[in-house]
């Protein structure tokens, strides 16, 4: 019975301490986004925030504006918009702000018998260092969103190969 005991007192300590762990690394310590400038009329802030991991060294985000539309069936559709990056005075931190004019720009393949789609037409990506403390603040038109992709690089280190010329 004793040892029955110590099995379930070491498995209770177990879940503790893991969920302890998971406690601590969904807990965001982000800076707070009141310090940043109030969207402009006809704009919304929006934040990117990841989790802070010991490899954020190892991660970058990419992100895009844009918004789903419905569109045909074969092309690639792209949004024209610029996106500024923009420093917070005496913050040392850096904002982003993304403007457009609405228009959409496509590839021209006929295709009349595809049915129509709903897609994120977006703008160009944005590739940025991933922090998982710091959130990414982007200004953009009230109807439009932001989605994000985390890449992580792999441990394995390459070499590039030298190409040797003739004399």
């Amino acid at each position: 019975m004793k040892k029955i005991y110590q099995k379930s007192l070491m498995l209770i300590v177990a879940c503790i301490s893991l969920s302890s762990i998971t406690l601590a690394q969904s807990i965001n310590m982000k800076t707070d986004p009141s310090i940043f400038p109030k969207p402009e009329n006809g704009y919304k802030q929006m934040l990117i925030e990841v989790p802070h991991s010991e490899n954020d060294s190892k991660k970058k985000i990419e992100f895009s504006v844009g918004k789903i539309m419905e569109v045909d069936g074969c092309n690639h559709f792209f949004l024209q918009g610029t996106l500024e990056q923009k420093d917070l005075e005496g913050w040392g931190y850096s904002y982003y702000i993304f403007k457009t004019d609405g228009i959409v720009g496509s590839t021209q393949m006929a295709c009349p018998s595809q049915p129509n789609r709903h897609i994120f037409v977006s703008a160009q990506p944005e590739i940025t260092n991933y922090n998982g403390r710091l959130p990414i603040v982007v200004y953009v038109p009230e109807e439009y969103d932001i989605q994000f992709k985390i890449y992580k690089a792999e441990d394995d280190i390459y070499r590039a190969s030298e190409v040797k010329q003739k004399q």
